[in-house]
């Protein structure tokens, strides 16, 4: 129900241009009512019709002597020049003789006459303005047909019977759906643009592959290429330095290390010991760091390294072997069950990187005597690879955040860059699949779910893998 009220209440594009189209038919028709007003206030048609005025004062001489039917004569001439005309708006008669009034129309005040007969005049009562003109006959009959000429009572009397209103009314149910019709015809362009700008990845940079024929579209179009040219020429640049920058730094931060460790072998006192330690751990964090940088650099390297069809079980017995030694100078168990025979296209490389973080990150924050459990099994055309450990785990508002590079949970005691997540989730990325954090079920600790599409499978559907507390 909500989400059908905010459809209603958010602007749209499409009721815009249907309220537009249906807008510029309103004032169409109330120009068109106007033109009629204008014309029916200026029309003296009926005025300079002279056959008429002699009909009537012949049939007025004929029976000036039998006024009685002289009347019923002239109610039905008048009833005939009203018909189909608006009662407000239909012609006045007054047949005069002399000084003497033989009929006149409801309405028109006794002391109404015209000052010039045969010349059309304007004159006023009621408030309003009518035409008249005055004709004499042979006989001394003078009649006077006055029309209306006052264009706001033409136009409260039409629109009073509904001659704006009702033809609107009628006509928008047969105006909206095609309308609608065309205005979602015309938008087909502007919806191919934007389903190709929705279907991008955030790293896919490449010019729009639609080329739009349209003027309007087209200037959209270049604009949005050269955004994208801007913003992959950036992003270019950045990682180029990044990537510079620390394999500039690997070089000096190892001979700081090793010289500072040859320090420590003459060192005799205690206290310059301890002060070379703390140097060689800070020298080893920034080398830590200044690797992961790098790795990061080329996760986020569009088509970095070789693909290949690579055994993930093989893979993690090998990552695990190698992950063993610090695993237990931390005094960490490390368990692993892993279904054979699931494979993934993908880079061998990051696909390292991608399970080294993981697992080094639950060796790093388990605690003393804690196991760090690996699983990898299959899940549909998925590899499922999980990896627990009975740490301090991450809140459930900070598991998006964690992902950001160089963040960190402000509550962590733990030494890190911040960077260990945000390399493997680029590394899921570049694989198709998903990554999400989750808490045990039951325990402290932190739950990692990575789904990597199989070998030979398609692309994993954007809820294949939905996040739980």
């Amino acid at each position: 129900m909500m989400r059908r009220l905010r459809g209603i209440v958010e602007p749209s594009l499409m009721r815009r241009l249907m309220l537009a189209q249906l807008g510029l038919l309103a004032l169409l028709w109330g120009l068109l009512l106007g033109f009629v007003v204008y014309e029916s206030s200026t029309d003296d048609h009926d005025l300079r019709q002279d056959a008429l005025y002699d009909a009537v004062l012949i049939v007025a001489d004929q029976l000036a002597d039998r006024p009685a039917q002289l009347r019923e004569a002239f109610r039905y001439i008048e009833l005939a020049l009203s018909e189909n005309i608006e009662k407000s708006l239909a012609p006045r008669l007054v047949l005069e003789r002399g000084e003497r009034t033989l009929y006149r129309s409801a309405g028109v005040p006794a002391s109404l006459r015209t000052q010039r007969p045969d010349d059309i005049e304007t004159v006023t009562f009621d408030g309003k303005r009518w035409r008249a003109r005055a004709r004499i006959s042979p006989g001394g009959m003078r009649m006077t047909m006055i029309v209306p000429a006052d264009r706001m009572n033409i136009f409260v009397t039409l629109n009073s019977k509904g001659f704006y209103l009702l033809p609107l009314l009628i006509s928008i149910p047969f105006l909206a759906l095609p309308a609608w019709l065309s205005i979602r015809v015309a938008l087909r362009p502007w919806n191919a643009v934007a389903q190709e700008v929705g279907s991008r990845g955030p790293r896919d940079l490449a010019p729009l592959s639609f080329r739009p024929r349209h003027r309007e579209l087209r200037a959209m179009v270049d604009n949005i290429d050269g955004l994208m040219r801007r913003l992959h020429d950036a992003s270019t640049r950045e990682r180029a330095f990044i990537a510079d920058a620390a394999h500039e730094l690997r070089t000096p931060l190892a001979a700081m290390r090793v010289n500072v460790e040859a320090l420590q072998g003459q060192a005799v006192e205690p206290r310059q010991r301890e002060l070379l330690a703390g140097i060689v751990s800070g020298v080893t964090r920034a080398g830590r760091l200044v690797g992961q940088m790098l790795n990061l650099m080329r996760s986020d390297a569009a088509g970095t390294g070789h693909t290949e069809k690579v055994a993930l079980d093989a893979l993690l017995q090998d990552r695990m072997a190698a992950l063993s030694c610090l695993a237990d100078a931390r005094y960490v168990e490390l368990d692993l069950e892993a279904e054979p025979g699931l494979a993934v296209d993908g880079c061998r490389e990051t696909l390292t990187s991608l399970i080294d973080n993981l697992v080094d990150n639950a060796i790093k924050y388990s605690p003393q005597g804690g196991t760090v459990e690996v699983r990898l099994r299959r899940d549909g055309d998925c590899a499922m690879l999980t990896v627990c450990d009975e740490g301090p785990g991450i809140p459930l508002a900070l598991r998006e955040r964690v992902f950001d590079r160089f963040y960190r949970d402000p509550a962590q005691t733990q030494s890190g860059s911040g960077l260990g997540l945000a390399i493997a989730q680029a590394a899921v990325v570049r694989h198709e699949g998903r990554i999400v954090l989750e808490g045990r079920d039951a325990g402290s600790g932190l739950r990692v779910r990575v789904r990597l599409p199989l070998a030979g499978s398609t692309v994993l559907p954007s809820a294949a893998l939905a996040p739980s507390s």
